[in-house]
C-alpha cells in the first residue's frame, strides 16, 4: 500500500491542502484536496472515494473531480462512499443542482459519473483487493474513521476528525500498523478541541493510552498551520517513537 498525502491541513493557506489520502492512486481517503492537487490524467484514475463526514474541507473535492471526469473520460465514473448522514449531506447540500449540478443524474454507461453509497459503522467493504471497514469517531456531526487492511493483514487506520473515544479503539481489537490521527489545535486550546470534536498533542496521549497495542507508526494531521510551530513543540515533548506530524505531498509505505 502507498498512501500519498494529497492534503493533510486543518485549514486553507498556500501550500496548506485539505485533508485528502490517496491510496495507491486509485483510492481516495476524504476528499478535501484533488483537482487544485493532482493533474488531470491522476484525477481520472480515481474510482473510489471513502469520505469520513460532510465537513466543507472534506468533500469538496468531489464535484470538481466529477466536472473533470465529464470531459476528459467518457468511460470514467466514481463510486462515494460513507454512513447515510453523510450521503444525505453531499446529496442535499453539495450535489443539489444550486450549489452544484447532481453529478449523481448526469448519465455515464449504464450508471453515472458519481454513484453515492451508504455504509455501515463496523461492516467491511472490499475494494481492490483491499478492506476497509468505517468506524464511528467523536466529532460535531457524524463521522467514521476507517481502517484499511491489506492483503498481507498489514493495517492502517484513518481517523479523519475526532475528538476523545474509547469506544472507537475497542471496537477496532485489531493492531494498528499504521495510524493518522487528528490533531488540530494546541495543548493551550484543549477546551476548543474538546468542545468541536478534535485533539491536541496532550490529548493524543491519552488516547495512545487507551489502545491495547501502540501502532508501529502514528502520524498526525489536520493541524491549523497558524499553530504548527506550537503543535510540533509539544508532539516532540511527548517523546513517542515514531510519532510525527505530516506534510502535504509526502508518501507513506505500507
Amino acid at each position: 500500500m502507498k498512501v500519498k498525502v494529497l492534503g493533510c491541513s486543518g485549514a486553507r493557506f498556500p501550500r496548506h491542502h485539505f485533508s485528502s489520502f490517496l491510496i495507491d492512486g486509485k483510492i481516495l481517503l476524504d476528499a478535501g484536496s484533488i483537482a487544485g492537487v493532482l493533474g488531470e490524467k491522476d484525477q481520472l484514475k480515481i474510482k473510489n472515494i471513502f469520505i469520513t463526514h460532510a465537513h466543507l474541507d472534506h468533500i469538496n473535492g468531489i464535484p470538481f473531480l466529477a466536472d473533470n471526469i465529464l470531459i476528459g473520460n467518457k468511460e470514467g465514473r466514481v463510486d462515494v462512499f460513507s454512513i447515510p448522514p453523510v450521503i444525505k449531506a453531499i446529496k442535499e447540500s453539495l450535489l443539489n443542482d444550486v450549489v452544484w449540478p447532481d453529478f449523481t443524474k448526469i448519465p455515464r454507461g449504464l450508471g453515472s459519473i458519481l454513484r453515492l453509497n451508504k455504509l455501515k459503522p463496523g461492516e467491511p467493504i472490499r475494494v481492490d483487493g483491499y478492506c476497509i471497514i468505517p468506524f464511528e469517531v467523536n466529532h460535531a456531526v457524524p463521522a467514521v474513521g476507517y481502517l484499511v487492511e491489506t492483503p498481507k493483514k498489514r493495517r492502517l487506520f484513518y481517523s479523519g476528525d475526532t475528538g476523545p473515544t474509547s469506544k472507537t479503539w475497542k471496537e477496532i481489537a485489531v493492531k494498528i500498523d499504521c495510524l493518522i490521527l487528528d490533531v488540530t489545535f494546541p495543548n493551550k486550546m484543549a477546551k476548543r478541541a474538546m468542545r468541536t470534536g478534535h485533539l491536541t498533542p496532550r490529548l493524543l496521549r491519552m488516547e495512545l493510552s487507551k489502545m491495547e497495542n501502540m501502532p508501529e507508526r502514528i502520524y498526525v494531521t489536520h493541524a491549523k498551520p497558524q499553530y504548527l510551530k506550537s503543535i510540533t513543540s509539544e508532539l516532540r515533548r511527548l517523546k513517542i517513537n515514531h510519532l510525527r506530524l505530516l506534510k502535504d505531498g509526502e508518501s507513506i509505505d505500507l
